[in-house]
């Protein structure tokens, strides 16, 4: 049965986003939340980041200022590595099911993450493209954000520049240094026609990997936790490495395997892959590179 209306999948190929609610059933969505929240707990007892991915690198990322008494977990490398709720939600929910009507039917799992701004917290995402993060042989490219907390307009939420997927990649090298942003020229050209991506626990922002956005700090009481999840049509081919491998990369969570490579002509400089937990790391090193 289809998720989407003709008219939300005409709004996702014109404007290059679309939120959906009820992305995930409410019993799943409970689990979710019932993880990170011990997620959460645990980190008070750390001061660096910590745990261990598969490529060496911290499963989970404290934010500058952590604490017992204020944590600040931002990022949760590959979740689906350690929780079955959260694979379960990106393997084979309704979220998955939109994601086929819009990129599919042929569609494979490229890599997941969390990234939470919790009260007191101060990460913002600086403007950027995902697609100059995670190249692939065709832009069939999506992620799509998971609304583990209820999003407002004042707790850090997804901003888009509405029909940018079909312009310029812009990117993210600035005088030899990788900043993961776009020049501030570029960021200062979103800013007026900014949306903001709000909605209940449960629904799903579908993005495609060439939008242009970015999010300001969680200037409110209450958390913002987004499940990201990277999917690709089956015939695109990673052309850099994951910046979060998982043993399921690649993973085909509908349709089938086709055999086949589908090209398309554009032209960018490869990503550097981040050494540390996050590329939110990447961003903070050259707060004025992108000048």
């Amino acid at each position: 049965m289809a998720q989407l209306t003709s008219a939300q999948s005409e709004f996702f190929r014109t404007e290059g986003y679309l939120v959906v609610e009820d992305a995930v059933a409410a019993g799943l969505l409970s689990e979710l939340q019932e993880t990170f929240a011990a997620w959460v707990e645990e980190s008070r007892g750390r001061d660096a980041p910590y745990g261990e991915t598969i490529n060496g690198r911290p499963r989970f990322d404290l934010e500058p200022g952590h604490s017992a008494e204020v944590p600040a977990l931002r990022r949760v490398n590959a979740p689906v590595e350690v929780s079955e709720a959260y694979f379960r939600a990106m393997a084979d929910s309704r979220m998955t099911d939109c994601v086929a009507e819009l990129i599919g039917p042929n569609v494979k799992f490229h890599h997941s993450k969390i990234n939470s701004k919790l009260p007191g917290g101060h990460t913002e995402v600086k403007w950027h493209q995902d697609f100059l993060f995670t190249p692939h042989s065709n832009d069939d490219v999506m992620t799509a954000l998971l609304m583990v907390d209820e999003v407002t307009a004042e707790n850090g939420p997804l901003e888009v520049l509405p029909g940018s997927h079909r312009g310029p990649l812009h990117g993210l090298w600035h005088d030899g240094v990788f900043t993961g942003a776009v020049a501030e020229a570029v960021a200062a050209d979103c800013r007026p026609g900014a949306e903001v991506c709000t909605g209940p626990p449960g629904a799903v922002c579908l993005m495609h990997s060439r939008l242009l956005h970015g999010s300001a700090p969680n200037r409110s009481a209450r958390p913002r936790t987004l499940f990201i999840s990277v999917y690709s049509a089956e015939d695109a081919v990673p052309l850099s490495p994951n910046p979060m491998p998982s043993r399921h990369e690649g993973l085909v969570v509908r349709g089938a395997r086709s055999g086949r490579v589908r090209g398309i002509a554009y032209d960018i400089a490869l990503p550097q892959l981040p050494t540390t937990a996050s590329f939110f790391d990447q961003q903070a090193k050259h707060p004025d590179a992108a000048a």
